[in-house]
């Protein structure tokens, strides 16, 4: 069964002003006259009330305006890149395409990389091209991975393979899960980290383990890495020492990075030669996408040396949470995992998502800050009237002291009361 998150793009990135998720009925379709003018008219004033707060965690780039965009792009670029070079054609070798290829590969310590439009196509051509390598169409994977959640069963109807289950734990699989597998898989997919979960991943030395395991059942480890970028604090190595333990690596370039989009899939030679086939044949060699390239190349310049620091402080930002939540007086809450394991991560209240959404809002418009962005109902089904929000901590919210957090959660705390009436 294919599970639905309400607001939350299929590519994972930002959690408000986004297209609906599978089984969500677009605004207009399926819906009471004026429903969706009024769902519209929320979606605006959440933006609004969001651009506006002078205090906020994470700024992301769906509250810019095209202009601000455009004039930021015009500002940065060139400290990353020679805006007097030709543009790209069909993502050409001497190129500003060829160029993040490159320094990506270089990041992660790989042979190559190619440049792919979505992260979603850079995964299934991965998989195709590892089923056929492999001879096995079964991939090894996790029912709340990227794969199952937001990518609309396309490993199974555009690549013709199928998908078994290690574990249906909220967690990555371990190795002796992944041992005791009844059948025979050709790649083992693990998602660093399992968003899903709560942005979680595993230590370093049960990640060996599991790619050990895969190893030894002659398959091949393929990551879906499109957050990798923020894990190295936690599992202690760098880039290049986790992308070495997989055969091939997906990562993004707007999810942590701050790009427009776009992503990379990286591995040996021969395997990204094959994957820019494959690329072509999906439909993801575009005649130009050099905009997104710059700003891949900005945020490896700007926003990956501070990833880090962005990891540090969601763990200060967790802690005061928890520690605001329980001074309120709030009778049940999580915050989930309790100590980050990137610069992201969940908090659970028990109230309806409509409810907090409300409440954040009117925290926003009133005191101009915005401690959390949009609220959504957990699935699979959880208990009813639960909620949770993905929070995540960028520049923006490295001044927060850890008494302005909690100060922040107990007024929205207030907020939620006043909203319940």
């Amino acid at each position: 069964m294919r599970h639905v998150r309400d607001g939350r793009t299929d590519e994972g990135g930002s959690t408000a002003g986004v297209a609906p998720a599978a089984g969500v009925a677009p605004s207009g379709a399926g819906v009471a006259p004026g429903e969706g003018d009024a769902a519209a008219a929320g979606r605006a004033r959440r933006r609004a009330a969001l651009r506006g707060a002078e205090r906020i965690l994470a700024r992301d780039a769906f509250l810019e305006t095209v202009r601000e965009r455009l004039d930021r792009l015009v500002a940065d670029a060139p400290a990353s890149y020679d805006l007097d070079d030709r543009p790209d054609f069909y993502g050409n070798d001497d190129s500003v395409i060829g160029e993040l290829e490159r320094r990506t590969a270089r990041a992660l310590g790989t042979e190559a990389a190619a440049f792919f439009p979505t992260g979603t196509m850079a995964q299934q051509v991965a998989l195709r091209c590892w089923a056929g390598r492999t001879g096995n169409a079964t991939v090894a994977g996790h029912r709340l991975s990227h794969l199952e959640v937001h990518e609309r069963d396309a490993f199974a109807v555009v690549g013709g393979l199928r998908m078994v289950h290690p574990t249906d734990a909220p967690r990555l699989p371990t190795a002796s899960e992944v041992y005791d597998l009844a059948e025979p898989f050709g790649t083992l997919a693990l998602e660093l980290p399992l968003r899903e979960a709560g942005f979680v991943l595993p230590s370093w030395d049960e990640l060996t383990a599991v790619v050990a395991a895969a190893r030894d059942r002659d398959a091949v480890v393929h990551f879906d890495g499109a957050r990798l970028w923020e894990s190295g604090p936690h599992l202690g190595r760098t880039l290049p020492e986790i992308a070495a333990l997989a055969d091939s690596v997906y990562v993004s370039y707007y999810k942590s990075l701050d790009g427009i989009s776009g992503a990379a899939l990286a591995g040996s030679e021969d395997f990204v030669e094959e994957a820019r086939v494959w690329r072509h044949r999906y439909g993801g060699r575009l005649f130009q996408q050099w905009p997104a390239a710059l700003t891949a190349l900005i945020g490896l310049d700007r926003e990956l040396p501070r990833l880090p620091e962005y990891v540090a402080r969601a763990a200060v930002v967790a802690r005061a949470l928890g520690e605001g939540l329980a001074e309120a007086g709030v009778p049940w809450f999580r915050v989930h995992p309790e100590v980050p394991h990137t610069h992201q991560f969940q908090v659970w209240l028990p109230h309806p998502p409509e409810l907090l959404d409300e409440a954040a809002v009117r925290q926003a418009e009133e005191t101009g800050t915005a401690l959390f962005q949009k609220w959504f109902e957990p699935t699979p089904a959880g208990p009813p009237g639960v909620a949770l929000t993905e929070v995540t901590v960028t520049a923006a919210g490295l001044d927060w002291t850890a008494d302005e957090v909690r100060a922040a959660v107990g007024e929205f705390v207030k907020y939620v009361e006043r909203v319940r009436g």
